[in-house]
């Protein structure tokens, strides 16, 4: 295949990719639809906000962010933040609102974000923002006109203490959104996932300068490793400078390459530490790997080279029905780390070492309720059933064998079972809350 043709191929699927992702019942680039309850809240075994579900004055969540995007200059197409790098790290808080003329308050929205079966959609939005300025760390040596003040930084770890004083459980959770959205997608999907926490420990959204282009895919994978220095940093600061005792990460598609990366680097950077000492100066908990399209042989040279070693597990969700992933393999013509372990993992040899490294742990969606809708991708806010696993995981610090999960004797993946409701339930009932 010539340059010429190849790039044209490229082209088409990606704008297959894009006539795909443009359904009329999408909601405008700066909002989201609320996403479905997790599955275990609908036996009715959790209430994650107890009896303060229906509190009146409980305001409506604010998220803190650290965002690499450039300020708008273009209020008409951004609100707050633009798709350009700024080579800084801007740090700040965002409030969250229901969306609409005749939107339902926050308390009301609570009670609606549990039901398991809703009648209508629920829009979300960004209200508004409070940036703090630009994290001193972040700062380039060479650049000219930019404040290096420690103000910003001191009140980003003062909020966040804020929230962790009035926590039950001391943990971070920071989310790394995809390719294609806005500043706002990442701080909205926050605000979900920490809804669904019960509000408890803090959620921090990463917003790296994705932009909504379909075709600006090839630049949005360098934006996104370039990305992985300025999640390093904030890791650092929040273990040093934090009253963290974990710090969770989850990462999702395109938005994987830059957690992938930054767990690389720290697995480099500590090399020659012990793990007690990794522990002590990172603070890293459960990094979680869902649709991933990291290359999987970069991962899995990442995790050869001491990533493996950061955090205090590492869980890559996978499914055999994700097209997103199967056109990026035609693409780049690489399998994704997210797609299925079908012949790979027939080996005695690749299975005895997933089986002995209990740390990192393979998840496979394909049978999980609600993972092939659409394009198979978006199971992490689509399926009740993944979303349950990852509350189940971050909430309770369960392994997948305590929270339903199975596989088959041999093999070293872990699937949905047709009962796991039923075992996840049966989890429940003999875990002890973390985080809920």
């Amino acid at each position: 295949m010539t340059p010429s043709s190849t790039a044209g191929f490229a082209c088409l699927i990606l704008g297959t990719l894009a006539l795909a992702g443009c359904a009329s019942n999408k909601p405008p680039a700066d909002q989201v639809f609320l996403m479905p309850a997790p599955a275990v809240y609908g036996e009715g075994r959790i209430d994650p906000f107890g009896s303060s579900s229906v509190s009146a004055d409980r305001p409506p969540p604010c998220i803190l962010y650290a965002t690499d995007r450039a300020p708008t200059t273009e209020p008409e197409r951004f609100a707050y933040y633009s798709d350009e790098r700024a080579n800084v790290l801007r740090l700040g808080e965002a409030c969250i609102e229901p969306a609409g003329d005749q939107a339902p308050s926050w308390a009301e929205l609570r009670r609606i974000s549990l039901l398991k079966d809703r009648s209508d959609r629920y829009p979300l939005q960004v209200g508004s923002v409070d940036e703090f300025g630009i994290f001193k760390r972040s700062v380039p040596p060479f650049a000219s006109g930019v404040e290096r003040s420690p103000v910003p930084g001191e009140r980003f770890a003062a909020a966040l203490d804020a929230r962790l004083a009035a926590a039950a459980t001391k943990d971070v959770y920071i989310y790394v959104h995809g390719y294609k959205v806005d500043y706002e997608n990442p701080v909205l999907v926050a605000a979900e996932l920490w809804n669904f926490m019960g509000n408890d420990g803090a959620f921090i959204a990463y917003s790296w300068p994705s932009t909504r282009k379909t075709l600006a895919y090839w630049s949005d994978l360098d934006d996104a490793l370039n990305s992985a220095r300025g999640l390093r940093m904030l890791i650092a600061f929040l273990a040093e400078h934090s009253d963290a005792e974990n710090i969770h990460v989850i990462g999702y598609s395109a938005g994987t390459r830059l957690v992938a990366r930054m767990l690389a680097d720290l697995g480099m950077y500590s090399r020659f530490m012990s793990e007690d000492e990794i522990r002590r100066r990172l603070r890293l908990g459960h990094v979680i790997l869902v649709g991933s399209d990291v290359d999987r042989g970069v991962l899995g040279g990442y995790v050869l080279d001491g990533a493996l070693r950061v955090p205090k597990s590492l869980t890559l969700y996978q499914s055999s029905a994700d097209s997103a992933l199967s056109l990026s393999k035609l693409v780049f013509r690489r399998q994704r780390a997210s797609e299925a372990l079908i012949g790979e993992m027939a080996t005695e040899q690749a299975s005895r070492f997933l089986s002995s490294h209990p740390r990192l742990r393979v998840i496979d969606v394909s049978n999980a309720e609600g993972a092939v809708s659409g394009s198979g991708h978006g199971y992490l806010r689509e399926s009740p059933w993944v979303s349950s696993d990852v509350v189940l995981s971050l909430g309770y610090d369960l392994a997948p064998q305590e929270r339903g999960l199975v596989r088959d004797p041999g093999s070293p993946v872990w699937t949905f079972p047709d009962d796991y409701l039923d075992r996840a339930g049966a989890a429940l009932d003999r875990a002890k809350p973390v985080a809920l």
